[in-house]
């Protein structure tokens, strides 16, 4: 495999040419400069409503209806307009529950995971008051994972939807998610998987998920503050619309994007794929534009795996430090975000001194508050967490564990 060019790839982030190293990718990834670039030409000169006769409302109109396209591209979206685009991965789950909330039935029964972000647990928590039954498919503390013999014991005829994580954005454990939706789909039921952390290093590709509803943020894929909601258009047509009542069941996506799109962010978002498609074009990838973004991605993948393996093997080295999660990169099953913890220090407290040398990293329960309470890691101040991306270097790897070697060899 033709290894990335890091000085091309790094240059295509501005942020990156600051002293800081960015290790808090999981939290947000840094804004290619084509992205604000678009944000900000579209705010200069197409800065209109759509729909008018004039011109440059037709281009305003042309860019928002391209950049969906670029974004049901991306994610191998059967139809365009089964992608949703909103503010955040929680408000678009907020709104996806709200639209579900009348056809729900006293009984109806929804499993949700104690692994997950809170955005895909909240919502559907809410769905109680309609009735529906709540059940937890709960990590299993010995491997730190979720275990399908676990789920097979919650499933049943009634089980209406399991909203699960496609990795964890603590443990950095992938999930099987295609597997679980054969299990659901087989009672009747459907899957909602939340795709945040699976994003920004695997390409998605929401068909052969075969989920339901898929849910991701761009600004941890290299955008602005926005996101993206997929869903089978059968399911989206089926719910209501929460737009004004002249918006029809029938308007998709627009039913369920009351006060329609950010237009400039939405034209800012194209941006991502054509990064993508240049970087699998450099690798020498040829054909379709998903063909060279998933060449992108098998190379950022190899790269991850290397320097997050150049860490867990150091912190395997320390017998004082509990790896939160998979404590090995193999076979694709972790993303290069690694948390730990420790014995006897507060989290914060590592971090902070971490902080002093420039280097960002995070401590904290990242809103999966569940699974850190589920690990009795709260009274450590939750994990502290590291969390690559594909610009991160090995250099900048071991400048951290310079840093860490202070606090995890005290004894």
């Amino acid at each position: 495999m033709k290894p990335l060019h890091l000085p091309s790839i790094r240059a295509a982030f501005p942020a990156l040419a600051s002293d800081c190293v960015y290790l808090d990718n999981a939290g947000g990834s840094q804004v290619l400069r084509r992205v604000a670039d678009r944000i900000h030409d579209y705010l200069l000169t197409t800065s209109v409503q759509l729909g008018a006769s004039y011109a440059q409302s037709q281009r305003a109109s042309e860019r928002v209806l391209a950049a969906r396209r670029a974004v049901a591209e991306m994610i191998n979206a059967a139809h365009e307009d089964e992608v949703v685009m909103g503010a955040a991965t929680t408000a678009l789950m907020f709104i996806l529950t709200q639209a579900l909330l009348p056809g729900i039935k006293p009984g109806d029964e929804i499993i949700v995971t104690n692994t997950d972000h809170e955005a895909n647990i909240g919502g559907w928590m809410r769905l109680q008051q309609a009735g529906a039954v709540i059940k937890i498919w709960e990590v299993n503390c010995d491997s730190l994972m979720l275990e399908l013999a676990d789920l097979d014991k919650l499933l049943t005829a009634r089980t209406t939807w399991v909203a699960m994580t496609h990795a964890s954005n603590v443990l950095g454990s992938v999930n099987p998610v295609a597997e679980v939706a054969r299990r659901v789909h087989a009672l009747g039921g459907r899957l909602c998987v939340d795709g945040v952390a699976y994003a920004p290093h695997r390409l998605v590709d929401v068909q052969a998920s075969d989920a339901d509803i898929y849910v991701f943020s761009f600004y941890k894929v290299f955008g602005p503050h926005y996101a993206v909601l997929w869903g089978r258009r059968e399911l989206l047509l089926s719910l209501p619309s929460l737009n004004h009542y002249f918006i029809g069941p029938e308007v998709l996506p627009y039913k369920l994007q009351p006060g329609n799109v950010n237009f400039e962010l939405s034209w800012g978002c194209a941006g991502i794929g054509e990064y993508l498609q240049e970087v699998g074009s450099s690798l020498g990838a040829l054909g379709s534009g998903r063909q060279r973004m998933q060449a992108a991605f098998d190379a950022f993948a190899h790269h991850e795996d290397q320097l997050a393996e150049q860490l867990l093997s150091y912190l395997r080295s320390k017998p004082g430090v509990r790896i939160i999660g998979h404590d090995r990169v193999t076979d694709g099953n972790r993303m290069p975000t690694i948390s730990f913890v420790v014995a006897g220090q507060q989290s914060e407290a590592i971090v902070r001194h971490v902080d002093k040398s420039g280097i960002g990293i995070r401590f904290g329960d990242f809103y999966a508050r569940r699974l850190i309470e589920a690990l009795d890691l709260q009274t450590q101040g939750g994990v502290v967490r590291v969390s690559m991306a594909h610009y991160n270097t090995a250099e900048e790897i071991a400048r951290l564990i310079g840093c860490l070697e202070a606090c995890v060899s005290r004894r």
